[in-house]
């Protein structure tokens, strides 16, 4: 309505070709202002820190995020030129662990307020000692979950039907008829143990119920009858008696000193000889020696994992060359909705630490 006024008025005080003229030096000073304004915003933006683009790490669908709030700059470049580029940083931005927050290179950063982690774990970062420089830490806890639990339930159906065997077959070259050896166990009806029933281990039981499956749960703390009830859920108070029960264990813990090697030997021996063990938590939760042998024994029928330890594998470890065995590198969070909902998670998390406003989903150290 200004603008209207403002050239209507124009008008009646000039012709026609000078109002025009006005009009437009108008119209470029308005540019000029904006132009300032932005460039003014674009100087005040913090520097993060990141690992790459591409590689291990942040896809290019992403970039936009971070770029819209900070000036980035890659690890590798970084090291070119550290003694410059250090006092700039003032937020690490941490994808796939990396880049590793470890005392050589937190030295070089003078000025860092907050390590922003992509995903829940935080079993690669020394809280107490990143704590101890005044260094804030964030994950992205409520973001990940649907799509970590669609994760395990993919696992579980594929490892079940035998739905790889079953792929790999039907585009044999030099298969010539439908054989009906290829036998899978039954998943609607069966029972499910979730160790670890946090928000995945929540969703997860969501999504068995849907299945039609009996849930059972162990977990540090029982969850109220509510959530039991939500979810169809019944609490088991020993790990034990929940692997004697159970046809498929899924574990959805985290990586915590308790938790390292939770499932060995004698774990493996209580289950079922018909049972499946799916890990989507972390590879150290589970002794991989103690597993290769259970498989290879008949111990349990078969493993489906998203996580190992390391991650990849070696190509000569005994795991990958197992029929029974299904492995996926680490994507239980990999879908482009998920990762750009991470990515903003913690673009909001570092900037409310170096606001110094109430950080969203700060990790304190216990």
């Amino acid at each position: 309505m200004q603008r209207v006024c403002y050239t209507q008025c124009v008008r009646r005080l000039c012709g026609p070709a000078q109002s025009s003229r006005l009009l437009k030096v108008r119209n470029i000073h308005r540019s000029l202002r904006q132009l300032r304004h932005n460039t003014v915003m674009e100087d005040n933006k913090p520097w993060a820190l990141i690992s790459e683009v591409g590689g291990q790490g942040y896809i290019e669908e992403v970039m936009d995020i971070l770029k819209q709030h900070f000036h980035i700059i890659c690890h590798k470049d970084f090291l070119q030129n550290s003694a410059v580029q250090g006092p700039k940083i003032q937020a690490m931005l941490m994808w796939n662990t990396f880049p590793a927050a470890e005392p050589s290179l937190l030295r070089l950063l003078p000025s860092l307020k907050v390590v922003s982690n992509g995903g829940v774990g935080i079993d690669h970062l020394d809280l107490p000692y990143i704590s101890s420089l005044g260094v804030k830490v964030t994950n992205t806890p409520d973001v990940v979950s649907d799509a970590t639990a669609d994760i395990a339930m993919g696992l579980l159906l594929a490892s079940a039907r035998r739905i790889v065997e079953g792929h790999q077959l039907a585009v044999d070259p030099n298969m010539t008829y439908l054989s009906q050896s290829l036998m899978g166990v039954e998943v609607t009806g069966s029972t499910m143990g979730i160790i670890g029933m946090g928000r995945i281990g929540c969703k997860i039981a969501q999504r068995g119920k849907g299945f039609d499956m009996r849930i059972l749960y162990h977990n540090r703390t029982r969850r109220s009858v509510e959530d039991e009830r939500a979810v169809g859920a019944s609490y088991r108070e020993k790990v034990d008696d929940l692997l004697k029960e159970s046809d498929f264990v899924m574990l959805a813990v985290n990586l915590t000193p308790e938790t390292t090697a939770l499932i060995s030997h004698r774990e493996l021996s209580l289950m079922k000889p018909t049972a499946t063990l799916v890990n989507i938590s972390r590879g150290p939760v589970v002794d991989q020696d103690a597993l290769v042998k259970a498989l290879r024994s008949g111990t349990i029928r078969a493993a489906a994992l998203d996580v190992t330890h390391p991650e990849p594998l070696p190509r000569d470890h005994p795991l990958l060359s197992l029929s029974n065995v299904l492995i996926t590198p680490h994507v239980g969070t990999n879908t482009y909705t998920t990762t750009r909902k991470m990515v903003q998670k913690m673009v909001d998390n570092a900037l409310a630490a170096l606001n110094g406003q109430s950080i969203p989903n700060e990790v304190k150290p216990k």
